[in-house]
C-alpha cells in the first residue's frame, strides 16, 4: 500500500471515529447542581443546555438581581463541566494530538 493511501485510510478512520464522538456527545447529559441543589442544570456533552430547574423555595420577586447570577452562576459551570467531558473523550480518540493555531477536531 502506498503512502497516500495509508494516509487516506487512516483520515477516513479518524473521520469515522470523530463522527461517533460528535453522536456520543450530543447524546451525553451532564447535570449540574448549584445553590444547594436549587438550581439544576442539564448540559449535552456538545454544550447544548437541555433544562433549568429552579428550586421555587429560591425565588424572591424583590431579588430577581440575586437569582439571575445564581442562574449564570449555575449556566458556566455546566458549561465548564460540558467542555471538560468534550475535551476529555476527545482525547480518548485522538490522543494528545497537538494541532497548531488553535485548531480542533
Amino acid at each position: 500500500m502506498s503512502g497516500m493511501n495509508k494516509f487516506i485510510k487512516q483520515a477516513k478512520k479518524m473521520q469515522e471515529k470523530m463522527d461517533s464522538l460528535q453522536k456520543e456527545l450530543s447524546e451525553s447529559l451532564i447535570e449540574v447542581e448549584t445553590s444547594g441543589g436549587a438550581i439544576a442544570i442539564t448540559i449535552s456533552g456538545d454544550e447544548i443546555l437541555q433544562t433549568i430547574k429552579i428550586d421555587p423555595a429560591i425565588v424572591d420577586k424583590n431579588d430577581v438581581e440575586g437569582l439571575e447570577d445564581l442562574v449564570l452562576t449555575a449556566v458556566n459551570q455546566a458549561l465548564k463541566e460540558a467542555k471538560k467531558f468534550s475535551e476529555e473523550k476527545t482525547k480518548e480518540i485522538t490522543g494528545n494530538i497537538q494541532l497548531p493555531g488553535g485548531l480542533s477536531f
